[in-house]
């Protein structure tokens, strides 16, 4: 396991340190989350350039033109297995370095004839030819020469001062690339380091988690009065309780009706006794005041008359109400007592009894049961933790970071030698660099000295200082050309061939994975293996492990387990057997043996006391003839009104027996009405009120009856078909619920430990810093840049040469001229001369001691 862990980490590091020769969320039940804590990682996993990354773009895209053939795989798999025969496959590699080849035989050409042409140029101008000659033939066109010569070089030039500075980007970032790859490199250790402090730490973090589900299932051990038990409530409420609401309502209902006929009974019968009470009291009422008018004090006149006026009115003194209109209810009543001491208000509270005691009787059937669980549960919290000590993280833990220290204090030992020869590196382009500026800057000086010290009155022989200096300027620039070019030359072939195959063989194939592509060829690193990775790390070479799926999953930040599919070497699954461990759990929920007994919401006689109270009780009473009796007055006359106008006759009789008599009768007459009127009027109005009570309450009672007899069955029914199987089913359900805990955290562990527990990106990361990051970035870019910027520079220095050596004539002072025809200052007459006005002295007979002289290079 050790070899397993120190050969991952030196795949990461060995880029790097390689140079001295060193080696699902898914929701969780119950709102568990698990996220296991990850560390952010100090080194970047892309690497940018800067400023400078579209001059490095530049570079590749002209490496492009120069080598646009695709990484050849065949020729890096026959080099690698040495099946390369040079004879048969140098077509091959002459193939795809045609571009690189080109160049280089280009640069040998210019290496090889440079020299040469200097050497001859130079023997030639010593001969007085090739330009040697002190003395400058005037031309008609000389002044747009001399401008286009002058223009054409400045452009040289300033495409050479490109290309220059080319170089001086190229050499700071070489100057600067120590000190990155050491920040790099120490970013990098840090990084691997946090990941070993990590995966302690994530260990850690994925057993506290078992805790934490553990007293959740505890948790839901404890409330299983609410969980289980209320579940089961609550499935059989909605068939049970709206039915036991109708029992209530009916009862409700009954007991107001029976309220209501026992009101309406006393009122029928206080009418009745009251009623014929004041039947007799009228008629005897009646009867003695008859007897007063047939006397003999109502035969004299004014008397008579007034006795006859009230003899009419004695038909009207009676009773009004018809004791045979207002029936007893004592029928009515009884059947109402009947079914009210069936007594549907405690079948009601029974029922609600009986639902809401089912969570307190599950809590006390499965006490011994729950223990059990919880003992279950604590068991398997130790298997857990044994199996995470069985892995040897520790071990390999310590051994990976001595490597890694190990590697870290070699790479701090062997960076002074690094940094030296990084120095004369820097040194050596820092002097290449200002060579060519030199040159550069002496045709600069030559051509700012000709431009600006040029008198155009001037004759070759009269020239001024400053323009004959310039041209000096530019000779010396043609000399050193001649002298370093090839020099130059040979430090960019040798850069070139060397940065191009690196940026195309190396660098590009890495950022493209063609490169990985080839090292998973079966067979390619050792003969023996089919796949060398599974070879070296597993120990078995048959397994499909491959550098770029490898490099692609730690990109990814997967786990190491997973990537390099480890579960060859040790397979979690099975020491983590969900089956296995949530297996006991269940076993131990099995004995889960909840019994909850049905219930007899109404027993036979009740049901029948229901039947028999709905057949009977169908239009039983009339209540509109109870209304209309109770709507009509006590007496067929207002009895008070009778008095007044009896007593006001009474009044106007002459004083004796008579009137004496009247007026007793009118105080009985008042009497009466207070005594029996009166009170008779309250029961017919208490009677009337209840009669509308119960007219109200018992509406449609048959009908309530029947319903609430149908609910009845129907509920009955279905507890007794269905309760056995709800209790099971919400057993089960209760069950899967706390073992559903344990199995999402036990598949969240396989997770975290196959896919996310020690991510790889680190390697990954360090792979790409040493491949990316320093070879590319910090060695082969700059190289490339730097040997594009002089080459182009160097390559300019022919054109310019050629250029400097015609412009210096322009510039210098001439030991003799050509002599200007001031006679003939026609210009049709110089043109008739042949010569456009000049001439040379000694073909008149002059004399040009000049001439004789010896030339000046």
């Amino acid at each position: 396991m050790i070899l397993v862990f120190s050969v991952l980490l030196l795949l990461g590091l060995c880029g790097n340190i390689a140079s001295g020769g060193q080696p699902p969320s898914t929701s969780t039940p119950g709102a568990l989350n698990y996220e296991l804590p990850t560390s952010e990682y100090e080194t970047q996993d892309t690497f940018n350039a800067g400023i400078v990354g579209p001059l490095y773009q530049m570079v590749h895209i002209f490496l492009h033109v120069v080598q646009p053939n695709d990484f050849p795989v065949d020729m890096i798999r026959k080099l690698i297995q040495r099946e390369f025969d040079f004879s048969v496959d140098s077509k091959e590699m002459v193939y795809y370095e045609i571009g690189v080849l080109i160049c280089a035989i280009l640069g040998l050409l210019f290496i090889v004839l440079m020299p040469l042409v200097g050497y001859f140029f130079c023997m030639c101008r010593c001969s007085n030819k090739c330009g040697g000659e002190m003395h400058q033939r005037q031309k008609r066109n000389e002044s747009c020469r001399r401008k286009f010569l002058a223009i054409s070089l400045l452009l040289i030039c300033l495409l050479m001062s490109l290309g220059i500075m080319y170089g001086f980007v190229a050499n700071h970032q070489v100057r600067t690339r120590i000190k990155r790859t050491q920040k790099l490199a120490e970013s990098n250790y840090r990084d691997l380091q946090i990941l070993l402090d990590e995966t302690p730490k994530q260990i850690d973090y994925i057993l506290a988690q078992y805790t934490t589900t553990k007293n959740k299932a505890f948790s839901a051990l404890d409330g299983i009065d609410s969980l289980l038990g209320g579940r089961i409530k609550d499935q059989l409420k909605p068939n049970v309780i709206p039915v036991l609401n109708e029992i209530e309502h009916l009862a409700t209902a009954i007991k107001q009706t029976k309220v209501a006929l026992e009101n309406m009974n006393s009122s029928l019968e206080i009418i009745q006794d009251g009623s014929t009470q004041l039947s007799t009291n009228l008629t005897t009422l009646r009867n003695s005041i008859q007897k007063s008018l047939n006397s003999s004090d109502c035969a004299s006149d004014p008397a008579s008359k007034i006795c006859a006026s009230i003899r009419p009115e004695l038909s009207n003194l009676g009773s009004n109400l018809n004791s045979s209109q207002l029936p007893s209810v004592d029928r009515e009543l009884n059947s109402v007592n009947d079914i009210y001491r069936t007594d549907l208000e405690s079948v009601a509270k029974r029922g609600y009894t009986f639902i809401d005691e089912i969570p307190g009787k599950v809590r006390n059937q499965t006490v011994a049961v729950i223990a059990d669980v919880k003992q279950a549960l604590d068991s398997i919290s130790s298997n857990i933790k044994n199996v995470s000590q069985s892995i040897p993280i520790e071990e390999v833990l310590v051994e990976v970071s001595h490597y890694i220290n190990d590697s870290n204090s070699y790479f701090h030992k062997e960076l002074p030698k690094l940094e030296e020869y990084d120095s004369y590196w820097w040194l050596g382009g820092l002097i290449v660099c200002f060579l060519l500026t030199l040159i550069v800057t002496f045709f600069f000086l030559g051509l700012l000295c000709g431009v600006f010290g040029y008198d155009k009155r001037a004759t070759p022989t009269r020239r001024g200082c400053v323009s004959n200096t310039g041209g000096i300027f530019l000779m010396t620039g043609v000399g050193l050309s001649f002298l370093f070019c090839w020099i130059l030359m040979i430090l960019v072939v040798l850069t070139f061939i060397v940065g191009a195959n690196v940026e195309k063989l190396l660098c590009e194939p890495y950022a493209n994975k063609k490169l990985f592509q080839v090292l998973d060829t079966p067979y390619l690193l050792r003969e023996q293996w089919q796949f060398f990775l599974s070879g070296l790390i597993l120990k078995d070479s048959n397994i499909n492990l491959t550098f770029e799926q490898v490099y692609r999953d730690c990109k990814k930040g997967r786990g190491v387990y997973a990537t390099f599919q480890l579960d060859n070497v040790f397979n979690i699954s099975e020491n983590f057997n969900i089956e296995k461990h949530t297996g006991e759990i269940i076993k131990e929920l099995d004995n889960l043996n909840v019994n909850v007994d049905n219930i007899e919401l109404l027993d036979k006689a009740g049901r029948e006391n229901l039947q028999d109270f709905a057949h009977s009780w169908k239009d039983a009473i009339d209540y509109s003839k109870y209304l209309k009796e109770a709507e009509k007055s006590p007496t067929k006359v207002d009895l008070l009104a009778f008095a007044s106008s009896l007593e006001e006759k009474a009044n106007k009789l002459p004083e004796g027996k008579l009137k004496q008599a009247l007026k007793t009768d009118v105080q009985n007459i008042i009497a009466i009405h207070q005594q029996q009127v009166l009170p008779l009027q309250q029961s017919l109005d208490a009677l009337k009120q209840s009669v509308r009570t119960l007219e109200r309450t018992s509406d449609k009672l048959p009908e309530k009856v029947n319903k609430v007899i149908s609910s009845l069955d129907s509920a009955q029914n279905f507890l007794t078909t269905n309760i056995s199987s709800i209790v099971i089913g919400e057993t089960q359900k209760y069950g899967r619920t706390v073992t559903g805990y344990f199995e999402h955290y036990l598949q969240w562990v396989l997770y975290a430990i196959t896919e996310k527990m020690t991510s790889c990106k680190p390697m990954a990361t360090a792979m790409d810093s040493a491949v990316n990051g320093v070879l590319c970035g910090y060695v082969a870019d700059p190289l490339n840049l730097f040997w594009f910027g002089i080459g182009k520079a160097t390559m300019l220095l022919l054109p310019a040469v050629i250029i400097a050596v015609k412009l210096a004539k322009y510039y210098r002072r001439m030991d003799s001229e050509d002599v200007y025809d001031d006679v003939e200052t026609v210009p049709m007459k110089n043109l008739e001369n042949g010569s456009n006005g000049y001439h040379k002295d000694h073909l008149y007979g002059v004399h040009n001691p000049v001439m004789t002289s010896p030339s000046r290079y």
